[in-house]
């Protein structure tokens, strides 16, 4: 007869031998679908392409000389993001963009007919319906940049600020009355070189922007009633980055 204390214990032991060769054999097989590890780019770059809307505004105005209407910029371009330490949340960026702004305002700019000598008079504002200037110019900003970026997220505060060199490619007015249309492209009293300092802060999505050009727009020469007409255009607006 089978003594039934030595069957449980010999039952007991294989049991034991079983699970632990069970155990040694699960964490020696490989998983077939192992979870992708994440790729950190440690050399990204921010802020690199950008599109800005802005509400335009003319200082150092002749007297008697006002704006009117809204006068309104879009800007758009790439900016080479240069990062400048370690930890890559100091930058320096340059680069190529365009601009072009609306400015309605009630000085008449036109050209004397047979010369090519340009005509500046201030208008009285029942006299006219429509009365403003567009300027289109080539842009390369240069940027000194603070964020706190990382390379896991791209949400982040930002500070930039440095200046934007334009060159101003082509001017129009246009002016309306009921049956009289007047537009000029030819002012030959214009700085085509403009310089202006820039200051963009925000987080994230919504960033404030602010231009202020340190040249006028035209030069000595362009004067209306006997006084020098300066205008140096300053925007404000929000801006939108894109990596």
């Amino acid at each position: 007869m089978i003594d039934m204390k030595k069957l449980i214990v010999l039952f007991w032991c294989c049991s034991v031998s079983m699970t632990f060769g069970q155990e040694i054999d699960a964490k020696s097989v490989p998983k077939l679908n192992p979870e992708p590890s994440k790729i950190v780019d440690s050399l990204y770059r921010e802020d690199q392409f950008y599109v800005g809307f802005t509400y335009n505004l003319l200082f150092n105005r002749p007297e008697n000389v006002s704006q009117s209407g809204f006068s309104i910029g879009v800007h758009l371009g790439f900016t080479r993001d240069m990062p400048i330490n370690k930890r890559r949340n100091l930058a320096i960026g340059l680069g190529l963009g365009y601009s072009i702004n609306m400015y309605n305002q009630n000085l008449f700019i036109g050209e004397e007919e047979g010369t090519e000598q340009s005509v500046f008079l201030i208008l009285d504002d029942e006299n006219f319906d429509t009365n403003r200037f567009t300027t289109h110019l080539l842009e390369a900003p240069l940027e000194f940049r603070w964020r706190t970026s990382t390379p896991e997220s791209h949400k982040f505060y930002r500070i930039y600020t440095g200046f934007r060199i334009g060159y101003l490619y082509h001017f129009n007015t246009n002016f309306k009355q009921p049956d009289l249309q007047i537009r000029q492209t030819k002012v030959n009293e214009l700085n085509r070189w403009q310089v202006g300092a820039t200051f963009t802060f925000g987080w994230n999505t919504f960033n404030f922007h602010f231009y202020y050009s340190l040249n006028s727009l035209f030069t000595d020469d362009a004067q209306v009633a006997g006084e020098t007409i300066a205008l140096n255009p300053a925007k404000i607006g929000l801006i939108f980055y894109i990596l």
